[in-house]
């Protein structure tokens, strides 16, 4: 049997929105077969499809829609297809105070408030910058973890932490040396992946007992589209006038539910790990096609940053000889 994970492992999960909903760690979440073709198929879809929302944000600000109004009715279009497949599978939620206060927080800490910044944010810095935010997710959910005593610290992961946000640094840095920099914006798609944390610690904490993962989905975006309301009513006349932004609003919640159907398979088969990378591959999915659809510059020292990104993501991901799973069943 695959020896357990640290509860530090299944509170770092990535997503934009990751985006981004987790078990409470129940043990032994690790599979064997996680280095399989379909958790690595589902991964690269899951990472790209978060990846992709960025890009579907970036152009709806080409096309001139409202950035909220466009957001709301996505949300609340994934809310009712997540809700169809929970329904399908016979995982409709429960309605009490528990799965409602779990729906509205976590629905503003994970989809309003971040995928907000998302949209708002995206013609001032460019999705490739926001996409590039969302590998620092794990690794300042762990930063929270040890501050609120959920976690022993551990040397080389912190070391990674600080390793990573040296690469933020340097990202911030040059994208301000950047003609038309605004700070204010850069600043506000660098606080993304810090709300994001907060939401991922939050999840773990509060998690209704005995609620599965795909009940609390639509629950989830519900909640999300609750918080986006006012603004997505105000904004509505504006984006149906706009065939362009019916057709969006509809691509990105057929997004939303792919990324959020698919993360509960990966989660299944792979355990929280492996699931934890989907942040990395969002960020270089997003920023490339940022690159080849858009045109987008990246900032000056791009690769230092990277590469500064990269080692702290694996010296975060390497487990104690006593935690790693053996490889036979």
């Amino acid at each position: 049997m695959p020896a357990s994970p640290g509860r530090d492992e299944e509170l770092a999960v990535a997503g934009a929105g990751q985006r981004r909903d987790s078990v409470p760690y129940r043990g032994a979440m690790d599979r064997a077969h996680s280095t399989g073709l379909a958790p690595l198929a589902c991964l690269l879809t899951v990472g790209g499809a978060i990846g992709l929302t960025n890009n579907i944000a970036r152009l709806g600000q080409a096309y001139g829609l409202p950035p909220l109004g466009l957001l709301f009715w996505s949300v609340a279009g994934g809310a009712v297809l997540l809700a169809a497949l929970a329904a399908a599978a016979r995982r409709l939620p429960r309605l009490d105070r528990a799965n409602l206060v779990y729906g509205l927080i976590s629905g503003l800490l994970l989809m309003a408030l971040p995928t907000g910044i998302t949209f708002l944010a995206a013609r001032h810095v460019g999705a490739g910058f926001i996409s590039l935010s969302l590998a620092f997710v794990p690794l300042i959910t762990y930063v929270f973890a040890i501050l609120l005593g959920i976690e022993a610290n551990r040397w080389v992961r912190l070391a990674g932490v600080f390793a990573a946000l040296a690469g933020a640094a340097v990202l911030a840095l040059g994208k301000t040396r950047m003609a038309g920099a605004e700070p204010g914006w850069i600043a506000a798609t660098l606080a993304i992946p810090v709300v994001i944390a907060i939401g991922n610690i939050y999840r773990a904490l509060r998690w209704p007992p005995g609620a599965a993962s795909l009940s609390l989905a639509p629950l989830m975006l519900a909640g999300a589209a609750l918080w986006l309301l006012p603004a997505g009513i105000a904004r509505t006349p504006e984006l149906a006038a706009s065939g362009a932004g019916l057709a969006l609003a509809a691509a990105q919640a057929c997004v939303f539910t792919l990324t959020y159907s698919l993360y509960f398979v990966l989660q299944r088969i792979a355990g929280a790990v492996y699931l934890s990378q989907i942040g990395s591959v969002g960020a270089l999915t997003g920023a490339g096609i940022a690159v080849l659809a858009f045109g987008e510059a990246m900032p000056p020292g791009l690769w230092v940053a990277i590469a500064l990104i990269g080692l702290g993501l694996v010296l975060f991901n390497i487990r104690p000889r006593a935690q790693q799973a053996p490889l036979s069943r």
